[in-house]
């Protein structure tokens, strides 16, 4: 007798997990949120309800599983020649996504899971999107406010406003921009070896 092949890692599980996100991304668009139930999303997809409940605990968590994927950068910010000019782009456009309708969607769906984990996925997307432009400018020799500041002084307050306030403009957030990259100490490229250190 042949022996049993183990199931490849992600296989079954990532089909299942593709089908239904794709089963909520065709049902919002084409009904309302409220209109939208794990049953109506198990026949779309192909599976079971009692699948998504045990995968994913109920809607809430489902809706925020999908949002995150969706909040996924699918390519690396825009190399405009500087640090200052690369972090203005990419927080225009972040701004700018985040603030659509489609945005605002997804930041709701996010906080609104029990779980904190979708949320930190999120918050790690963006920190990793903002070390890529620190990493980029630092290897320019040119200066960079720490990401920790960036996040606190820039993506915090585009998204409270985003959450409670008016769209924030480009000339808001080019403001933010200038406002870190003026305070605080900034990060700079560490001095290179100068050759063998004497005895």
């Amino acid at each position: 007798m042949a022996a049993k092949e183990n199931p490849r890692p992600g296989g079954r599980s990532a089909r299942v997990q593709a089908s239904v996100h794709q089963a909520v991304r065709e049902l919002l668009a084409d009904m309302d949120r409220v209109d939208v139930t794990i049953p109506l999303i198990a026949a779309k997809a192909g599976v079971t309800p009692s699948t998504i409940y045990r995968r994913w605990g109920d809607l809430q968590e489902l809706l925020a599983d999908v949002a995150v994927e969706r909040l996924r950068p699918d390519m690396q910010p825009i190399d405009t020649g500087s640090g200052r000019s690369d972090l203005e782009a990419w927080a225009e456009q972040y701004a700018e996504e985040m603030s659509s309708g489609v945005g605002r969607e997804i930041i709701r769906d996010v906080l609104a899971a029990q779980d904190n984990a979708n949320a930190a996925k999120c918050c790690a997307f963006t920190r990793e999107q903002v070390e890529l432009l620190s990493d980029r400018a630092l290897s320019r020799g040119e200066s960079f406010p720490p990401v920790d500041s960036v996040m606190d002084q820039v993506v915090a307050p585009i998204i409270y406003r985003i959450l409670f306030g008016d769209e924030p403009t480009a000339e808001r957030v080019r403001g933010l921009v200038s406002g870190v990259m003026a305070k605080g100490a900034a990060v700079t490229p560490p001095p290179r070896a100068s050759g063998r250190k004497s005895a």
